[in-house]
């Protein structure tokens, strides 16, 4: 272990207008102070909430690998937070999966979660998380102008 923690706080959401229906997902990467050290919002097409809200979270820990590399991920402790709590109590292993179309993407968080040293996953209130939430509703709308030419 390293002696300097350093820790990187990850808020992240997804979003469907209609569920299932046109979603998204906003992705916020904090240092330990609140500073946003980088911050995305991707459209997702027609996927549920709960897909949108997985999505974000593998959409989190590609990027952190990519951005760091292999070997750092390794040294950093990640917190991931959501307003999902189904979703972060799956992935904190309190809940089974029962729906199919969220067991891969559990699965490929899994997988993912194997190059980190540490990865923690909490569930925070709403207001905590708005903004990986506004992201969410920036790329919905952009996504909605794209469609209708607006």
């Amino acid at each position: 272990m390293s002696s300097n923690n350093e820790k990187i706080i990850i808020y992240t959401d997804g979003g469907s207008r209609g569920n299932p229906g046109p979603a998204a997902f906003g992705v916020v990467f904090c240092d330990v102070h609140g500073k946003t050290l980088k911050s995305y919002g991707k459209a997702l097409g027609v996927r549920t909430n709960n897909e949108a809200e997985y999505e974000g979270v593998v959409f989190a820990l590609q990027k952190a690998k990519a951005m760091l590399g292999g070997e750092k991920i390794k040294k950093i402790e990640f917190e991931i937070r959501s307003d999902s709590e189904l979703v972060v109590s799956q992935l904190s292993g309190e809940y089974k999966i029962e729906n199919e179309k969220l067991q891969p993407l559990f699965m490929k968080i899994w997988n993912l979660k194997i190059d980190f040293g540490s990865v923690k996953f909490t569930h925070v209130p709403r207001e905590k998380n708005r903004e990986a939430d506004r992201l969410v509703n920036e790329a919905l709308d952009k996504e909605q102008t794209n469609l209708f030419g607006e």
